[in-house]
């Protein structure tokens, strides 16, 4: 994939991640549909970088809702080189004994059912030999305390990419499954909890980036959070049960 051109489309590019995005790929001459549910916010980044005037457009949509994602698709002119379903949401079980099955079911909704709005969409304007990439996480790794919705979410993308991987190769399409560690963005600002190893959003982008444009299948950073993490999933699931149960514990007390 050509760094200096294309044409990419970005979900949840108001804010966090996926604004950090699109501006990495502006800078670096790319053509950007960003997409989001807040005008304002997107028509923001215009006003703050109005020397991408010719480079950006925006599109106005709930990727929750499946009639408005074929709409704004039915808006787009031409084809995409690249597509990153990056929107998603956290929320937290903090009480698995009073499960709170309406949270889990937003999480689920926004992180996965909207990823198949989205495919369903726009993986149609999607060029021969382009790239998607779904926005995973290093939760899906490891069974984490409070994660019940949001690493079941996610651990479900990463088998989506898989599949979607296998079945987009006869097309010349490839798939990437992105899997940060802890990004400083306003959703994990909420976080109260240590989170080792936080990068900040503009440092993720550029690895994005570089990834996708080395056209690997997993990007995964940052390394000194995701190999202890990786080391971890190796233990017999009784052992890490054990040190998942002592964490709880203590912060508990």
């Amino acid at each position: 994939m050509n760094m200096l051109s294309g044409r990419v489309l970005i979900t949840g590019a108001s804010s966090g991640i996926g604004k950090a995005l699109a501006l990495e790929y502006l800078k670096s001459g790319w053509q950007v549909v960003a997409c989001g549910r807040d005008k304002a916010r997107l028509d923001a980044i215009l006003e703050a970088h109005p020397r991408f005037a010719c480079q950006l457009s925006t599109l106005t949509f709930n990727v929750s809702d499946r009639l408005a994602c074929l709409e704004a698709a039915s808006s787009l002119d031409g084809e995409l080189d690249l597509i990153i379903l990056n929107a998603g949401s956290c929320e937290y079980i903090d009480n698995p004994k009073v499960f709170d099955g309406k949270l889990f079911a937003r999480v689920i909704e926004t992180n996965l059912i909207s990823v198949g709005f989205c495919l369903e969409a726009f993986l149609p304007a999607l060029a021969a030999k382009g790239r998607l990439a779904l926005m995973g996480s290093s939760a899906a790794l490891l069974p984490l305390p409070r994660a019940e919705a949001y690493g079941a979410s996610k651990a479900a993308l990463a088998y989506l990419a898989s599949t979607l991987r296998l079945h987009l190769a006869p097309d010349d399409i490839g798939v990437s499954l992105i899997e940060p560690g802890f990004v400083r963005t306003p959703l994990t600002d909420k976080n109260d909890f240590p989170m080792p190893g936080r990068i900040e959003v503009e440092d993720a982008a550029r690895r994005i980036v570089h990834g996708l444009s080395r056209g690997k299948d997993r990007i995964q950073f940052p390394r000194r959070l995701l190999w202890p993490m990786r080391l971890l999933a190796l233990l017999p699931g009784a052992v890490w049960g054990l040190i998942a149960k002592s964490n709880i514990r203590r912060q508990s007390a």
